[in-house]
């Protein structure tokens, strides 16, 4: 009788200890299934959050945060833009962070489409409204294909050199496009729709924005050169490329500054901040950095003779737009050193993105 109760409570017990076991394991394996189906309620805490009362920042929070903070970043963008004039010229805003950079740089140049809110006075977008970008593919030569919607005929005949312009200098300020292609909806074109003008070699910077001869310049015997003229609108002022035409011996940086000095076109919305006289005494490239070398005519005033802020950056955009330059030197002979209009010395040289700052201030 003992031995067999002996028995039956050795047989109960290891019964209980597996149901137990059991039990334990089935319950470990729910929690996880738990865990794995529902990880934004998954919480972080440490002792510091524990003491102050504070309730656990949730992981999906986190991950919105993320989200909004990638949503609502910015990074600044050139968009060559119709002006009050009817002139290309460009203008950087704040577009939000993109990884399809030169898409959403021709989605900007659209009529009533996202830049509106962002146009500054005086200009507006080039490309007809409703133009959708179908695609963009980049070829090995530095050929950007661009292919757009049949909306984009919808343009008139004067504005067809201005679209081509505005879509080239805005695509080719991306270092690996060199010059573009157009395509609408699937199908290569070898003149633009409208006007007729020829594209099936492709537009590049070469072909020139805001084109004009200059004065008395024969053209079988020059070559071209862009160069930036200020303008004005309200209180803003800003540069406006225009490509001329200067004699053909001139060398690359010698050719720009004659332009400069020759002026705009007569009856033009720009103007010349460049005083009769100024000549260019030499040029020296080293390290990226240009250092031109001119007489005191570039300077105005008399008390204290200054270069002024739109001589400055006509000469520093229109250098910089030389693969080889990164910024430019400004010395003057007789003098020590040359200030600016605020009566600051230009100790250091001069980039293209202390001019684009300060033209935006």
């Amino acid at each position: 009788m003992r031995k067999y109760s002996y028995r039956s409570f050795l047989t109960a017990l290891v019964l209980l200890m597996c149901t137990g076991l059991l039990a334990g394991c089935l319950f470990e394996g729910e929690q996880s299934l738990e865990k794995m189906d529902d990880p934004d309620e998954a919480v972080t805490t440490s002792p510091e959050a524990e003491d102050d009362g504070s309730e656990p920042e949730k992981d999906g929070e986190k991950a919105e945060d993320s989200t909004e903070q990638e949503s609502t970043a910015t990074v600044p963008r050139e968009l060559y833009l119709l002006d009050a004039n009817g002139m290309i010229a460009p203008q950087t805003l704040e577009l939000p962070a993109s990884q399809e950079v030169a898409s959403q740089a021709l989605e900007y140049l659209v009529k009533d489409g996202p830049v509106t809110n962002l146009l500054p006075n005086g200009f507006e977008a080039v490309l007809p409204a409703g133009t959708e970008i179908i695609g963009l593919n980049t070829q090995d030569d530095g050929t950007l294909v661009v292919d757009v919607s049949e909306d984009f005929k919808n343009y008139e005949a004067e504005d067809e050199e201005k679209i081509l312009q505005a879509m080239t200098y805005t695509l080719t300020q991306f270092d690996n496009v060199k010059r573009i292609k157009l395509w609408i909806n699937g199908h290569e074109q070898e003149v633009m729709p409208v006007d007729g003008t020829p594209i099936s070699q492709g537009v590049s910077r070469a072909d020139g924005i805001n084109n004009h001869v200059g004065v008395k310049r024969d053209v079988l015997n020059s070559k071209a050169v862009t160069v930036y003229f200020p303008a004005q609108n309200g209180e803003q002022v800003y540069h406006v490329p225009v490509t001329t035409r200067v004699a053909e011996d001139s060398d690359e940086y010698a050719a720009r500054v004659e332009a400069l000095f020759e002026g705009p076109e007569l009856g033009s919305s720009l103007t010349n901040p460049f005083h009769e006289g100024a000549e260019m005494v030499s040029s020296r490239l080293e390290n990226g950095v240009l250092a031109l070398s001119f007489n005191e005519k570039i300077l105005t005033g008399s008390d204290q003779p200054a270069l002024s802020d739109a001589a400055l950056a006509s000469l520093v955009l229109s250098m910089t737009d030389l693969d080889d330059v990164e910024s430019v030197e400004v010395q003057v002979e007789g003098s020590e050193q040359v200030i600016n209009e605020a009566g600051e010395p230009l100790a250091e040289p001069v980039s293209r993105t202390d001019i684009s700052g300060a033209e935006e201030m």
